[in-house]
């Protein structure tokens, strides 16, 4: 598609690499209120108002699972309204999310301010940001995801500690409104200016090009009856879920072991060792099997829990957590190449937004079942040997591929 223009993907005059930028701050301000940012609501929510932390959490809960019914649509919404449109919705309910946050005084606002931030991660959310620049990329298309999911990682990493630092001079409510007019100051004119459909695309085809618009576009119940969709969906599923338990529970494990400064270190090295991870993926993944690349990411992730259960040195608990970091943010960065590469541009979106609902789904219940097998054995060992076992599982399930042994067959 984008090799039948003769462009140049490498040049920096390229029009992507732009649309790349763009994709960079959606994910940065999208990940960093609407995901990491949730821990500083829940302190200075229970703070101002004396709310139970089981409320706020509870509309966390239900932000999440209302986003995963919701990024279902995202290829109607493409075809409907169109990119820029949706964007700019998405954008419009983030930033109406964090000022009601900011103002709230009921509990009705506080689920009203998490259903915009639902309505903001269908806008500016992964699914949206994988379909505009596979449109954009085909020879460098794992360098412009890997480059663009980074803020979500950099979103985790500036965005709350400045949201705490603020807090504590400014006070909570002006914090929260200096960083939505920063986010709009910065997000509005890169999305105005630089976010749009190759000229190749048609506006309303949903990063589809013209000249295949004739043929039919993939349901979503032909989706689900695509054996190549389920071996790429239920894997990610699965090491999502394995991912979100460790990591909501890595402090409380690790804190006893080697102390609350420490275990505050080891998150941070995971986090920059995400960084890390997507941009040497992103160097390489083109010229490699992304599913043999994810089975080894979910491999390893595998290999550093199960090294972090055998030792009490702080070195290597230290090390473990810096090797699981590598491969955390390439989760999200695997479904793309893949579904391009085996179920094509035509029903792409629609592809993402399905395979992004049912992780979303799964993924959700990580923290509530390592925290109920640790609450029944007293100790993180079986909830982490658990992980061990569904990454490889995954990593299993991933190698799987159902029409190239249908192509043998036929030949």
């Amino acid at each position: 598609m984008i090799a039948a223009t003769g462009v140049d993907e490498s040049s920096l005059r390229y029009r992507g690499w732009r649309v790349v930028l763009a994709c960079f701050l959606m994910a940065f301000f999208m990940f960093g209120f609407g995901l990491y940012g949730q821990g500083v609501y829940l302190a200075e929510l229970q703070r101002a108002h004396g709310w139970p932390g089981t409320l706020v959490s509870a509309a966390s809960t239900f932000s999440f699972l209302l986003t995963s019914v919701l990024v279902i649509f995202t290829d109607d919404l493409l075809a409907r309204i169109g990119l820029r449109a949706l964007i700019l919705s998405g954008l419009s309910a983030l930033g109406a999310s964090t000022v009601l946050l900011a103002l709230m005084q009921t509990t009705w606002q506080l689920y009203l301010a998490y259903a915009l931030m639902s309505v903001g991660w269908t806008g500016m959310g992964t699914v949206v940001i994988a379909t505009v620049l596979n449109a954009w990329f085909e020879r460098r298309r794992g360098l412009a995801l890997s480059l663009a999911f980074n803020g979500a990682t950099c979103g985790g990493i500036v965005l709350v500690p400045l949201l705490l630092s603020l807090t504590g001079s400014i006070g909570f409510q002006s914090a929260m409104l200096a960083a939505t007019m920063a986010m709009v100051v910065l997000v509005l004119p890169v999305v105005v200016i630089f976010i749009g459909w190759p000229t190749q695309m048609s506006p309303a085809s949903g990063g589809r090009s013209s000249a295949g618009m004739a043929a039919p576009a993939h349901s979503r119940k032909t989706l689900l009856a695509n054996a190549a969709f389920w071996t790429m969906v239920l894997p990610i599923a699965i090491a999502l879920l394995a991912q979100m338990g460790f990591i909501i529970h890595q402090v409380t494990f690790l804190e006893p072991l080697i102390g609350r400064y420490a275990a505050g270190l080891a998150v941070t090295i995971m986090a920059a060792m995400a960084v890390v991870g997507r941009l040497s993926l992103g160097l390489f993944v083109d010229r490699l099997d992304p599913r043999l690349a994810c089975a080894a990411s979910m491999t390893s992730q595998a290999a550093a829990l199960f090294v972090l259960l055998q030792s009490t040195n702080p070195t290597v608990l230290l090390v473990c957590c810096a090797v699981y970091g590598f491969s955390i943010g390439n989760m999200i960065t695997f479904p793309p190449l893949i579904i391009q590469r085996e179920i094509g541009a035509a029903a792409f979106a629609a592809a993402m937004g399905l395979g992004t609902s049912i992780s979303g789904v799964v993924s959700a219940f990580g923290p509530g079942i390592i925290g109920l097998v640790r609450s029944f054995t007293g100790n993180y060992t079986s909830a982490f040997a658990i992980c061990v076992m569904l990454d490889l599982v995954a990593a299993g399930i991933v190698l799987w591929r159902p029409g190239r042994r249908a192509k043998l067959a036929a030949s």
